[in-house]
């Protein structure tokens, strides 16, 4: 299994390594470029994220029609011509146009759909948890070279870092990734959004995964701004002084969330701790006046992203069902990446109307009613999984298999296996043999 995942996590955690790289910095390098505005420089932060939500939907159409290594290759070369752009921009909307393009190229929903096609089911919660742990470990490493990186090579450096990785996750796709096998899915032929959103814990994690995001690229344009405005006074240099501590406390956080979120099967648990924690931090960074107090906000913020995003991902493929993941994971990117842009451009523009303490106080009470909100979350069931080779089924007992134990059944129609997905706690697996073998 880890052979399968492992290229692809890295192919994405290029990326997301890219991308986190100048999250710490670029509001306040934007900030100094011709023609900046604070409204400006917060599309330009949350920008590549927009473009991510107009295209997932059309990448994973492409990727169904022509294949997954093709789109992908697609879409790492946009996103390469974009990090160049932006290297080399020299005003505001240069960078902007560049963002934009880095975020075009939208192969988030492409890898989870391969990583679907390449990794059995039970244990596709694992697959899920290594490639969010592995975003997450991105977010975490960036958080602490970014700052010092750019404040020693400057910013545009980090967008050629940035275009190197793009380089380096094409060549992994031809010569590490393999090639998916065909999947035949004949449980409900059809997906349709509205029954998405109609499932309660579904949508939960829709809204999870969105105001995490969200919550994100707020952070990023406030903290470093924030931060070396007159309220603080800090240096560019010094902001590492913030990240580095907030780094190395995700990291420590990450594992046991991810351990006793899948392991014990408690993500309700993990996402609740770690939305107080986002209620915390966007309180202490609004209110106080001590800047030690301040980076104390700073790791609250980065241990309850740390703690979530090893699990978000997992969660959707466990809640959905087999025919529905694909459409689940590119919904709740999509919506996800427009939570990312609304963040950013809204806190670019509370900047240049409110004050520090009113942002505060507003994201704490957004986040408070997020919590209110996942209180409705039900922790996933359960379940076995039964494989059987094709030739023994009963394919007219199998199309009648109808129990409420019974999640779904579907074909692995390139290794010609029926698997059925049910409650081994409810029904023996014996006995589910002999009611659809020939």
């Amino acid at each position: 299994m880890f052979k399968k995942v492992f290229p692809l996590s890295a192919i994405l955690s290029l990326r997301f390594l890219g991308l986190f790289l100048v999250l710490p910095v670029i509001s306040v390098f934007a900030l100094e470029l011709e023609g900046s505005t604070p409204l400006l420089v917060g599309i330009v932060v949350g920008g590549y994220a927009l473009t991510q939500a107009i295209f997932q939907v059309p990448f994973g159409t492409m990727s169904d029609k022509i294949g997954r290594k093709p789109t992908l290759l697609v879409g790492l070369l946009i996103f390469l011509v974009g990090s160049i752009m932006c290297a080399y921009s020299t005003d505001i909307y240069t960078l902007m146009i560049g963002r934009f393009l880095q975020g075009a190229g939208a192969i988030g929903s492409v890898i989870t759909a391969m990583i679907s096609d390449l990794v059995a089911e039970e244990i596709r919660g694992k697959a899920m948890a290594i490639m969010g742990a592995s975003i997450a470990l991105s977010f975490a490493l960036a958080m602490g070279l970014g700052p010092v990186i750019g404040a020693k090579y400057g910013v545009e450096f980090l967008f050629i870092l940035t275009a190197v990785f793009a380089v380096l996750a094409i060549i992994l796709l031809f010569t590490k990734v393999p090639t998916p096998p065909k999947i035949k899915h004949t449980y409900h032929a059809t997906t349709k959004t509205s029954d998405i959103l109609k499932d309660p814990n579904l949508l939960n994690m829709i809204i999870i995964n969105a105001m995490q995001k969200g919550l994100m690229t707020i952070a990023f344009v406030l903290i470093p701004i924030i931060l070396t405005s007159d309220a603080f006074a800090w240096e560019k240099s010094d902001l590492y002084m913030a990240y580095l501590p907030a780094m190395v406390f995700g990291l420590v956080a990450m594992g046991p969330a991810a351990v006793f979120g899948e392991k014990y099967n408690k993500p309700k648990e993990i996402f609740l701790a770690s939305i107080a924690l986002f209620v915390a931090s966007f309180l202490i960074m609004g209110l106080t006046t001590s800047s030690f107090v301040f980076v104390v906000g700073v790791v609250f913020f980065f241990v309850a992203f740390n703690m979530m995003e090893p699990l978000v991902q997992s969660m959707i493929t466990k809640f959905a069902k087999v025919h529905q993941k694909g459409a689940a994971l590119g919904i709740s990117n999509s919506i996800a990446y427009f939570a990312t842009f609304i963040g950013g451009t809204s806190a670019g523009l509370l900047l240049g109307i409110s004050d520090r303490e009113t942002i505060g106080i507003s994201v704490g009470v957004v986040a408070f009613l997020w919590f209110l909100w996942t209180l409705r979350l039900q922790n996933p069931t359960k379940y076995s999984h039964l494989y059987l080779p094709q030739e023994d089924v009963d394919t007219t007992k199998l199309k009648n298999l109808e129990s409420a134990d019974i999640a779904e059944w579907y074909i692995n129609d390139t290794e010609k296996l029926i698997i059925v997905k049910y409650v081994s706690d409810a029904i023996q697996k014996d006995d589910l043999i002999s009611q659809i073998s020939k």
